[in-house]
């Protein structure tokens, strides 16, 4: 099936090629969404882990921007059918966070950090067209639709990492030192499976290190030297 690409994807290219920038160059055997003088920008709707590859082959040349747009207020809007009238309009009760960064980054952290890499996370207000799927998924019929297009409204902040220093800028400034995942969850006010992914994918970056345990509880710790 044919790529369809959304009214999003498209806005936040136009966003990184402002000021004559390239869209849709070929670099080698790869389709690069913006080429801004020496450096490639790759925007990742979906999973980190699908161009990990791709990133850490052009990083071996080439300096790289991957933007990871995180969809903090999404708006949904009801259409009678493809291409119909809009029937209803409504914010969507789930919101996301810079956390939920980690849920990509985990499966990122053979690639990131790079010197050459640089991601940029926005978090982002989109517009979500979708009309009804006429009873396709039969046992979820209160999910039942198909998304048309998703607009970008608005880009309410952008946070820059390029080192596992940004990373661990993320950690409360209050936790002791050592900490375990618990103490985490409870300085950032997250769930504590959130808080073992995150302090798994900054132990893997080397932003914090494993230094023992208690109980059953792993204890990290932030390097006390300057790191990069």
């Amino acid at each position: 099936m044919k790529y369809m690409e959304t009214s999003l994807h498209r806005q936040l290219k136009e966003r990184y090629a402002a000021g004559g920038a390239a869209i849709e160059q070929r670099v080698g055997k790869y389709r690069i969404d913006v080429v801004r003088g020496r450096q490639l920008i790759e925007i990742q709707h979906s999973s980190l882990t699908a161009i990990r590859d791709k990133i850490a082959t052009l990083l071996a040349k080439h300096n790289v921007l991957v933007v990871k747009p995180i969809i903090a207020t999404k708006h949904l809007v009801k259409l009678r059918g493809s291409g119909g009238e809009v029937v209803s309009r409504r914010r969507s009760p789930k919101r996301r966070g810079l956390l939920d960064l980690f849920e990509e980054l985990v499966h990122f952290t053979r690639v990131f950090p790079h010197r050459r890499l640089t991601l940029e996370v926005l978090l982002i207000e989109i517009e979500e067209h979708r009309y009804p799927g006429h009873g396709r998924r039969r046992w979820r019929r209160d999910n039942d639709h198909l998304v048309e297009d998703q607009h970008l409204l608005a880009v309410h902040e952008v946070h820059t990492f390029r080192t596992k220093a940004d990373l661990r800028r993320l950690l409360p400034a209050n936790l002791p030192q050592p900490f375990h995942t618990g103490q985490l969850a409870e300085g950032l006010g997250i769930e504590r499976w959130i808080a073992q992914r995150m302090a798994y994918t900054l132990r893997e970056t080397g932003a914090i290190r494993q230094v023992g345990k208690q109980g059953t509880a792993w204890l990290y710790q932030c390097p006390r030297a300057r790191a990069a």
